[in-house]
């Protein structure tokens, strides 16, 4: 049997636009007749990889998004040793097909950005070092041998889909969903300009830049589902690695906001309630509870009640869905994240 690590997060933000539309307004979802702030699970999954606490709990088994391998990776380092311009490329273009399909316009790189395991990375670096003390190209043999399937922490968790070669797809073993606002949300837009210090009023006292940006804020509920056999099978059996991974995914999540307009609203926020679940269950999300927006002055306390209702009134029907809960509650203070984190790796 499976077993599944659910997490359940209600997060806060004041006004912000932690992840914008095609427009630059805070991104939206009607959800029960209501529209609410959205937050893509793109865009979280994003912040909490390249965050400093993740990359720094994972430190050697990270991996790279890019289609620039060929450029980045064989092409520049052949160039800086000396090697000859047209072994340089021919190096770039084989060992970068190698992941994807070239780009007609500009062959060193490829089409889609792909993910690359830190492991893969040491492979392309290890032959791109004799290809420089011998002043070649690689040989087909050779470029088999950079396809292995040792994966970095990354893409464990968060998989890896290549459309030219499937048989080295990754399936993730975390799912996450967009966080939604738990109420109804109106989108509201500040009027800003900017002032030339160096203007002395002597002609014009108008401002130099007027612009305007949209805010929201919101309670946000999160969910994320880990299977811990997948992620385990990915990692290569490696139970410490696995168990390091899910605590600093957990902690991350708790921790780490999208980067969105940070600088004009400083918001950064941590979960004010967290509801972790292990078991071999089916998984499901709590989102239904809040399919009726939460309304009153006093959101965040009537969110966690609500919340854990449904979770009490879904195990009521179906039975329990986790062998063992473990809650944290920064509104009444209640459990700690070493606790927390101490449960998730069990």
């Amino acid at each position: 049997m499976t077993t599944f690590i659910q997490l359940h997060l209600l997060t806060a933000y004041a006004p912000s636009n932690l992840n914008r539309d095609d427009s630059g307004r805070p991104k939206t979802a009607k959800m029960g007749g209501y529209d609410r702030l959205r937050i893509s699970s793109q865009s979280l999954k994003r912040a909490w990889r390249v965050s400093e606490h993740f990359s720094e709990a994972m430190k050697g088994h990270i991996g790279v998004r890019t289609r620039r391998i060929g450029k980045e990776y064989v092409h520049d380092p052949m160039i800086a040793a000396g090697v000859n311009s047209k072994i340089a490329i021919s190096a770039a273009e084989k060992i970068g097909s190698q992941f994807g399909k070239l780009r007609k316009e500009n062959t060193l790189e490829i089409e889609q950005v792909v993910h690359i395991s830190n492991h893969e990375i040491d492979l392309i670096n290890n032959l791109v070092a004799q290809l420089i003390a011998d002043k070649r190209a690689p040989e087909d043999e050779e470029l088999k041998l950079l396809r292995k399937h040792q994966r970095s922490v990354d893409m464990a968790l968060f998989g890896r889909m290549l459309a030219a070669t499937p048989e080295f797809n990754v399936e993730a073993a975390c799912q996450v969903s967009h966080a939604l606002g738990v109420s109804a949300v109106t989108i509201e837009d500040d009027f800003f300009t900017a002032v030339d210090d160096l203007n002395k009023k002597e002609i014009d006292a108008g401002s130099a830049h007027m612009g305007e940006q949209g805010f929201a804020s919101a309670l946000f509920y999160t969910y994320i589902c880990i299977s811990r056999d997948l992620l385990l099978q990915n990692l290569d059996g490696n139970e410490e690695l696995a168990k390091r991974a899910v605590a600093a995914l957990t902690e991350t999540a708790m921790t780490v906001s999208p980067t969105g307009k940070q600088n004009s609203f400083a918001s950064r926020a941590y979960a004010s309630y967290v509801l972790a679940e292990t078991g071999s269950r089916q998984p499901r999300s709590l989102a239904v509870a809040f399919f009726q927006p939460i309304r009153g002055s006093d959101q965040l306390p009537a969110a966690i009640e609500h919340l854990q209702q449904q979770r009490d009134n879904f195990d009521r029907v179906y039975g329990p869905c986790a062998e063992q809960r473990y809650e944290l509650n920064a509104v009444s203070g209640e459990g700690s994240v070493a606790e927390l984190l101490d449960f998730v790796q069990r």
